[in-house]
């Protein structure tokens, strides 16, 4: 959101006052997925660009940002069932969550699939330069004082190097059942 305008990435109060503002919601589709709806336009795909990428342990950094991404990150929970995705999520946003899976793979691994991903939208990039940046970002989120990357002690955690989507999904829908 903050590139969308043009805003610094250290600009804690102009983020805030944006997301504040309303610049950014979040709606469910049809499929019942959250779309991140940033000015009025759909930019759910956008979040995983590159550009979004190099900036996110920046923006995330920041206490006040943060602490309002988290907040809208429970308010989307609410008190219904939900996979939800990210860094802190065991840890911070849902702590009490019933069942926590931490997929982890290695930076090689992500690398790879966001090599893959972005290839066949017909962007190019750097693999090796993709590895670094992701080594770079972990070392930075895991380092961070506000809401670090780390499993929670409670966590499950699922290594999915060199295994495919179908036994990643059986894993977890096995895990779901065994903790019902």
């Amino acid at each position: 959101m903050a590139q969308l305008q043009g805003v610094a990435l250290s600009d804690e109060s102009s983020i805030i006052q944006s997301v504040n503002a309303g610049d950014l919601k979040f709606e469910f589709d049809d499929a019942g997925d959250a779309r991140a709806m940033i000015f009025e336009q759909d930019e759910t795909d956008t979040l995983r660009s590159p550009e979004v990428d190099s900036g996110v342990s920046t923006v995330s950094a920041l206490p006040g940002v943060r602490s309002l991404m988290v907040q809208l990150q429970r308010d989307i929970a609410g008190d219904a069932q939900i996979v939800m995705i990210g860094r802190d999520i065991g840890t911070v946003v849902l702590p009490d969550a019933e069942l926590k899976i931490y997929l982890t793979a290695s930076a090689g691994e992500r690398a790879r699939r966001r090599f893959e991903e972005n290839r066949s939208k017909g962007m190019q990039q750097n693999l090796d330069q993709m590895v670094r940046d992701i080594e770079l970002r972990d070392a930075q989120d895991s380092g961070r004082a506000t809401s670090p990357l780390r499993p929670a002690e409670d966590s499950i955690q699922v290594c999915n190097d060199g295994k495919s989507l179908d036994e990643v999904v059986n894993e977890v829908i096995g895990l779901v059942k065994a903790s019902a």
